[in-house]
């Protein structure tokens, strides 16, 4: 069974006499910056100034300083940055300044676990990893809740790591919904092959392959999007709220009995094969060397594959459809 920490776990005293340098505002970055802000503690943004992240912190009350000034002053510096550029700058600009006695930390384990970035001796290395989007990070915290975080230990130099962890998971307000203690290798590879196989890559795929069929049977797209791609909002928020045996419960026993009947033609036994395929090639690296070498060589693939998917007939009639929908307009 997993280690999970609470509130009554962690205390931010650990946190008071630091000072937290925050290196990107992004999704992540906005959040957990003014969560820990909220809780009292003192915190530091470093950016690359005159971009929009900037012109957010500076809105939000902050004054973000360079990252090299960041890394300086920082106690603890969480690295916030999107994965791909994680190396560069911290090659450039936070490695350089780090000493004996800081911690670094960060929210996902793919340059630590793949060895991209190798942190000095003489430091503590932290993840504090939320299990949700940052505007979720951030409303649930006003709420008085929060959202349910990983926590792992690199490297423990100074044998209070735990403890900081635990303060900055509290920060963030993820004790008050449960912190689960994973290694970055757990955290890794558990995020990647969920994203690839599940999250993104699988639903993405099921969606386009479902709208696709109804479409070539000859049905009209603006159907085939509210049957494949509209309602999925239905069905995730039931199994959200309480399970698949919630949603099982909410839909039609006619909707019940498809599922159970059908979906294991859809999910079969080579769709599992491809799965565990993907899974060994996160674990043994191979989806890392692909990535860092597509980061490296422009992105042509990447941009490329992103292209065509926005010419995609589901991507035109769908954007068509919402811009009727001034619910979702006014978001």
């Amino acid at each position: 069974m997993a280690t999970i920490y609470y509130d009554s776990d962690a205390d931010l005293k650990h946190l008071k006499d630091k000072k937290i340098a925050v290196i990107g505002y992004g999704s992540q970055g906005h959040a957990q910056t003014q969560n820990l802000r909220d809780s009292g503690l003192d915190v530091l943004i470093g950016l690359r100034p005159g971009g929009r992240s900037y012109e957010s912190a500076m809105s939000h009350g902050f004054s973000p300083v360079s990252i090299e000034e960041a890394t300086k002053a920082g106690d603890i510096i969480h690295i916030l940055l999107p994965d791909e550029v994680h190396v560069s700058v911290y090659d450039s600009q936070i490695g350089p300044h780090l000493r004996k006695g800081k911690t670094l930390s960060f929210s996902h384990g793919f340059n630590i676990h793949f060895k991209q970035i190798v942190p000095p001796d003489g430091i503590d290395v932290i993840m504090i990893a939320p299990k949700g989007p940052g505007t979720l990070v951030r409303s649930e915290y006003q709420r008085g809740g929060g959202v349910p975080c990983l926590m792992a230990i690199h490297q423990d130099a100074s044998g209070t790591a735990k403890d900081t962890a635990l303060a900055f998971a509290k920060g963030v307000g993820g004790t008050r919904a449960g912190v689960i203690l994973t290694t970055f290798a757990e955290e890794t590879e558990t995020d990647l092959f969920g994203e690839q196989t599940v999250l993104c890559g699988g639903v993405s795929a099921l969606i386009k392959a479902g709208f696709d069929a109804l479409v070539e049977a000859g049905y009209q797209p603006e159907l085939a999007y509210f049957e494949c791609v509209h309602e999925i909002k239905l069905i995730v928020d039931l199994i959200y709220e309480g399970g698949l045996a919630h949603m099982r419960n909410t839909v039609s026993n006619t909707a019940e009995y498809g599922d159970l009947t059908r979906g294991p033609r859809v999910i079969d036994n080579h769709t599992r094969k491809e799965m565990k395929k993907i899974l060994k090639e996160i674990q043994d690296g191979q989806f890392a060397k692909e990535w860092v070498m597509e980061n490296k060589t422009g992105g042509v693939k990447f941009n490329a594959l992103r292209k065509n998917e926005k010419e995609l007939l589901l991507e035109k009639v769908g954007k068509e459809l919402r811009q009727k929908m001034h619910w979702i307009n006014a978001k």
